[in-house]
């Protein structure tokens, strides 16, 4: 599976190709009716891709991608940092879960171009050029493939970061990448006290206030 995320004035567009150990092509694109980031557009061309790829019952799946940034934070090699991204790659990793083989390997863009996927495709694969090509799908996406519900817990956003501070606890069922983050962003905290502090770029501590002292 070759997939492939595109901004620009126009909007925001995602293309996959699927390709068969027979060598039969499946094409398909979508638009992406909603504002987002490319890192995010790539992300989403991905998850459609898988998201078909369970549909047809596919077992084995090798997945291409031509951004290294994705490709190393679904492995796990790279730290999720971007808030935004974290619920696509845990998304993608429970996508996988529904693949008895699948591997994510960085491709360069070259490679990639979806323009010229299909005149590639014999270059980068063992295939027979008389492939079957089947038409190409071409769909709209008028929300994001995940969408986070953020539940109000009423506690301050700072609480997770006072509490490692404190005691070195992490957040109940917190994965690695999580706990990882909250150790980096304690570094920029300071607790006096019962009083949590913030360092700002010029090293001035501001005071941490929940909704309550606000």
């Amino acid at each position: 599976m070759l997939f492939d995320g595109a901004s620009n004035e126009l909007g925001h567009g995602i293309e996959v190709v699927l390709i068969s150990p027979e060598g039969k092509v499946f094409p398909l694109t979508a638009k992406l009716c909603f504002e987002c980031t490319h890192n995010i557009a790539e992300y989403e061309a991905c998850i459609l891709g898988l998201q078909v790829a369970c549909d047809m019952s596919i077992k084995k799946l090798k997945v291409l991608g031509d951004l290294m940034l994705v490709i190393h934070q679904v492995k796990e090699e790279w730290e999720t940092r971007d808030a935004k991204l974290v619920p696509y790659s845990h998304y993608v990793t429970k996508l996988s879960q529904n693949f008895e083989k699948i591997s994510f390997d960085h491709v360069p863009r070259k490679d990639n171009r979806m323009a010229d996927a299909l005149a590639t495709l014999p270059v980068m694969f063992d295939l027979n050029l008389e492939f079957e090509l089947h038409p190409i799908q071409i769909t709209k996406r008028d929300v994001p493939a995940y969408c986070m519900n953020v539940r109000n817990d009423n506690k301050p956003s700072y609480f997770d970061i006072k509490q490692y501070i404190k005691y070195r606890e992490y957040p109940y069922k917190a994965s690695e990448n999580e706990k990882r983050t909250i150790r980096r962003l304690a570094m920029n905290f300071f607790l006096s006290g019962k009083v949590l502090y913030k360092r700002n770029h010029d090293m001035v501590l501001l005071r941490c206030v929940d909704e309550e002292e606000a």
